[in-house]
This record gives C-alpha cells, structure tokens and sequence, in this order.
C-alpha cells in the first residue's frame, strides 16, 4: 500500500464486519489508526438479516492491530447520540486527532410497499438517516478543531441513485444520505472538511444472511418486472467489500483533495440506464 492516511485517525460506524471492517482494515493498511463503532447486538425486528456480534468487532480490532496501527473500539447504536458522541470524544482523547468520518452503518428490510409497517419505516429511517446525521454530528467539530481540514464519507447506495425495488423506506433513506452529503459539504468545506457519498450496487457482505435472500424473493414476485432494475454493466454482478473500501479509502486520501459533494457509484454501471 502507499501509506495515503498515514498518522490520520478515522471514525468508522458498522464496523464490525462487512463494509464497515474493510474500511477499517484497508485504511489502517494505509497508515490511519482507527476508531471503530458498532451496534454488535440485535437489529430492528424488521430487519431479515444476522445481526453483528461482539465478537465480530472483536475480530475486526484484531485484524486493525495485525497492521500495526491502533484502534479503538466501541459498542454503540447510531441511533444514540450521546453514545457516539462519547465514542468519538474518548476515541480523540487516546488516538490525539480525527481526520476522517466513514457513516457506514445501516440497514435494510425487503418489502412490498403496502407491507411496510409504521414501525419498519421508523427503524430504516432512523438507523440510515438519523444515525448518519449522528455519526456526522459526533466527529465534525473535532476535524475542524484539527485545524488541517478531512474528509467525510456518507455510505448511501445504489438506492440513493436511482431506487431499489421493494424497499420504499431504504430508498427513501439513501436519498436522504446523498442530499445530506451535499449539504453537509457546502457549510463544511470553509473548513477544508470534503464530505462526499458513495453509492454501492450489490455487495458480499452479512446482509445476505438469515432470511433475507427468502424475503427478497417472495418481495420480487409480487412484481417480477422490477427484478432486474440494478442489472450492472460489467461481468461483475456482486462486489466485495474491499472493492468498496478502495474507494472510500480514495475519498478519504489526499488524491481526491478536490472532490466534495459528489454521489460517486461503485456499482458496475447499474444505476447509469
């Protein structure tokens, strides 16, 4: 690796596994110590999917000390703000600065729009919208107390795009994560702070446990012509999370020293057509 973050510290939610963990992995293999958040426990009942475990963020500071970088990690619900916000202070206080904020954690439900409870659209909205909005909220002001400027990376989705079938509330959030990047963005680039949103296609993570792949299909035929509305351009149809870390790494580096309020899709072409 090129040593892009050396010394840099990165805030990264969800990073128990998946996205989350090859962020935290891939930036610290770029020289930045790590401050880790993850909920680590039981998700929203409408959730199909295995939640992350202890154990799992236990694995991901591990795989973070076997670069030889530090990491501090911390089992928090975005969704409480004063819990971020003393993760994040804590993580300052033994880690000495923040320079990045990766708002990876979130969510997803498959279901056809009329069977989306109120209390399913609350706990999408809240974990991927309010969650990011605390993740953001907990770190900024330490950056511009940095005095150096950084970076912040929203983690929308394909979703936030064009749209994903079957999940009106997940749709709904993801574009609130791009326009959020682009206002965030235009009050914080006076402190030379870029915050920019990536929008990932389908990607091989945990989301694809329990019963989601079930709950995808019967969601699909109920309108079987939506089912191929994220078709890629490219042989790949899935990415791993490491392809979505290079990115995030990318945005978080000073190659992209220019680049603020832009969606940027990794997601083999799906959402251009």
């Amino acid at each position: 690796m090129t040593g892009r973050l050396t010394d840099k510290v990165a805030f990264i939610t969800g990073a128990a596994r998946g996205q989350g963990r090859a962020h935290a992995v891939r930036m610290a293999t770029e020289g930045a110590d790590i401050i880790a958040i993850d909920v680590a426990g039981k998700l929203p009942d409408c959730v199909p999917y295995d939640s992350a475990s202890p154990e799992e963020l236990a694995e991901t500071v591990q795989l973070v000390e076997a670069t030889g970088r530090r990491i501090v990690s911390s089992v928090v619900d975005t969704r409480d703000y004063d819990g971020l916000r003393e993760a994040a202070d804590a993580g300052v206080a033994a880690l000495g600065r923040l320079d990045i904020i990766v708002a990876n954690a979130g969510i997803t439900a498959p279901q056809v729009w009329d069977a989306i409870t109120p209390e399913s659209f609350r706990d999408v909205m809240d974990v991927n919208v309010t969650g990011t909005w605390n993740t953001v909220m907990a770190g900024a002001q330490h950056i511009i107390d940095g005095g150096r400027g950084g970076s912040i990376i929203l983690i929308s989705s394909a979703a936030g795009i064009k749209m994903q079938p079957f999940m009106v509330h997940y749709t709904a959030s993801k574009h609130a994560v791009t326009g959020m990047a682009r206002g965030f963005a235009a009050e914080l680039g006076k402190h030379g702070i870029r915050v920019n949103s990536v929008h990932p296609g389908p990607v091989n993570t945990d989301m694809g446990t329990g019963d989601m792949v079930s709950a995808l299909g019967q969601a699909m035929e109920t309108n079987p012509q939506l089912s191929q509305m994220l078709t890629p351009f490219l042989p790949t149809w899935v990415a791993e999370p490491e392809d979505i870390a290079g990115t995030v790494c990318w945005l978080a580096s000073g190659d992209s020293h220019l680049v603020t309020a832009a969606a940027i899709p990794v997601d083999q072409g799906c959402t251009q057509y």
